[in-house]
């Protein structure tokens, strides 16, 4: 036997023994979800898990509260609570004396839950300007909501807070519309939508309660014309008529004192006769 054929059988059992110990250090780390948000105070459920099917160790590091939930080899499933401000937790395993580590961006909300609309004035004259603000409650990430007016289905503008602070904040927005005559009542509302499914959550939307706008047709010049000459002439017939009712009171008191002045001098003159 040659010398080759002596040292095949050992150099294949080192190699397979590196290559097994290769494969075992080539090992991944995972974390689910891979984000995450959450409405502030509020509880989440995190997987940590490994491709090694021995690991030395693993685990969760975070400063917030957590309880282990259950366990295998591969995989461990905590409940982090209290979650009350941005934060990042890390997952970990070691392996063959190797550790690896997986990150996990929480990101806190609060959602928009009072939305108010205010229409001013309430009552306005076709083709006149009116006031449409809109105003939501402490909202976080401020940045992620958008604040859309409509009239009926139909969007009269979006206000969107990019570059906002991070902090829980008041939105507000306004817009100036001119009222259209011809359909009776209008009614307004305002939605504030937060999308947060860049940061791992969903669309969460609130509408305000619908304000009406009363809208009227003002009134044409000649109508105008029209009601101010009638009641001219009839403010002018009134008059009118007081004056000539005073004229002809007058006439009949000096009608009736005329009477009697006469019939008292001829009283007179009976009286003198006689004597």
């Amino acid at each position: 036997m040659s010398s080759l054929g002596c040292w095949g059988l050992p150099m294949a059992l080192l190699a397979l023994l590196c290559c097994s110990g290769l494969a075992e250090m080539r090992f991944e780390v995972y974390i689910w979800p891979e984000k995450l948000a959450v409405e502030t105070r509020g509880s989440r459920r995190v997987n940590c898990s490994t491709s090694c099917a021995q690991p030395d160790s693993g685990g969760l590091e975070t400063f917030l509260p957590k309880q282990l939930v259950d366990q295998q080899a591969q995989w461990q499933q905590y409940l982090v609570s209290n979650i009350s401000q941005d934060v990042v937790l890390i997952c970990y395993f070691t392996c063959a004396g190797q550790t690896l580590t997986k990150f996990l961006n929480i990101s806190v909300y609060q959602p928009p839950k009072q939305v108010t609309l205010k229409l001013q004035p309430t009552r306005v004259a076709t083709g006149t300007a009116f006031t449409i603000e809109c105003r939501v409650a402490a909202v976080q990430p401020l940045e992620s909501l958008t604040l859309t007016l409509l009239r009926g289905q139909e969007t009269l503008h979006n206000q969107t807070f990019v570059g906002a602070a991070p902090t829980p904040q008041e939105a507000a927005t306004t817009f100036i519309s001119t009222a259209q005559g011809g359909s009776g009542p209008l009614n307004f509302s305002c939605q504030a939508e937060l999308d947060l499914r860049s940061r791992g959550g969903d669309i969460i939307r609130s509408v305000s309660e619908p304000q009406v706008l009363q809208v009227y047709e003002p009134m044409q010049d000649n109508q105008m014309v029209i009601i101010i000459t009638v009641v001219s002439v009839l403010l002018f017939l009134f008059v009118t008529s007081i004056l000539l009712c005073f004229i002809m009171s007058q006439h009949q008191r000096q009608r009736q004192t005329g009477t009697y002045g006469v019939l008292a001098a001829w009283q007179g003159l009976a009286q003198a006769f006689q004597v």
